[in-house]
């Protein structure tokens, strides 16, 4: 279905009601709904796949900086407030909810559902992360070595990864807290989102080093070079048994093997959108956030439209 480099696609660019609105990470929701946060204004946004309607719900601080945003186990969205210092939590109906966490001025940015059931939090200004229940109890860990500024945290049936585009690593961290990195074979490569992938590995993206990065499960790294220069990839999804992720500077997705082939790579509609995370939902569809242009794109592949 996906295999081959001459793979078609149908993108359409879903406008968000507010004006730059900064569209940043997206997840899909238990409502099958792509939501996604609202960087400008402080707003989280929710689109139906089905029609591509968008609702926006409004936070009590609109100068929160929402970024990151995750599915709990407890059927809502948990997303973290970065210039607020908080997590939030909200419903299928737009109820909100606010927690504080342990330290002033923590700059939450990723959030990742572990396996434990918890919301696992990047506390990228302090170097540490954060664990919070979904009764919102928080405890705070602090492994990481020095100058450490953790980002995009991603979870596996043990573990859940952050990636540290500061120190050039990766962490492994447990469900105790008890952190493990690893480092990139090149310094001030800039890892940022991370994502497990069908090989059992973790794959990355290496914003400042412009490739793909591939961790095992035990640490082991490899690098793959992307052929366009300055492409700043920024978010990476695993769908089917290929790697996509976006390319923020030259405006366009790419496709790699899961042997570190590049495929494919793809221009969205727009000239500079600024695409930065990647997801696919159940149905198949892709999803990517269109940063500059305050859009949401949905990438539809050659046997979705052909069967529509």
């Amino acid at each position: 279905m996906r295999s081959g480099s001459d793979l078609r696609l149908e993108i359409i660019e879903h406008r968000i009601p507010t004006v730059d609105s900064r569209p940043y990470i997206v997840a899909e929701g238990p409502d099958g709904c792509v939501w996604f946060c609202e960087n400008g204004p402080g707003k989280i946004g929710r689109l139906w796949p089905e029609n591509g309607r968008i609702v926006e719900y409004a936070l009590h601080d609109t100068s929160a900086a929402p970024v990151g945003i995750v599915a709990g186990s407890d059927g809502a969205m948990w997303f973290t407030q970065s210039a607020a210092h908080k997590v939030g939590r909200i419903t299928m109906e737009g109820a909100i909810t606010e927690f504080d966490l342990p330290t002033p001025k923590s700059g939450p940015n990723g959030i990742a559902l572990g396996p434990d059931g918890n919301i696992w939090v990047a506390e990228h200004a302090i170097g540490k992360v954060a664990r919070v229940t979904p009764t919102g109890q928080v405890a705070e860990f602090d492994g990481f070595a020095a100058g450490a500024r953790p980002l995009a945290p991603t979870a596996t049936a043990t573990h859940v990864w952050f990636s540290d585009s500061i120190a050039s690593r990766v962490a492994r961290v447990d469900m105790d807290g008890h952190v493990t990195e690893f480092a990139t074979p090149r310094p001030r490569s800039g890892p940022r989102a991370i994502v497990p992938g069908p090989d059992g590995c973790l794959w990355f993206v290496l914003a400042e080093g412009n490739s793909i990065g591939r961790v095992t499960q035990d640490g082991e790294m490899r690098e793959f070079p992307l052929p366009t220069p300055n492409a700043s990839p920024r978010g990476i999804v695993a769908c089917g048994d290929e790697i996509w992720f976006t390319q923020n500077q030259i405006n366009r997705l790419g496709r790699m093997s899961l042997k570190g082939e590049m495929l494919a790579e793809y221009e969205l509609p727009t000239h500079g959108s600024g695409p930065r995370a990647i997801i696919s939902i159940n149905d198949g569809r892709l999803y990517c956030s269109q940063h500059d242009i305050g859009c949401i794109g949905e990438i539809r592949l050659a046997s979705d439209f052909a069967a529509a």
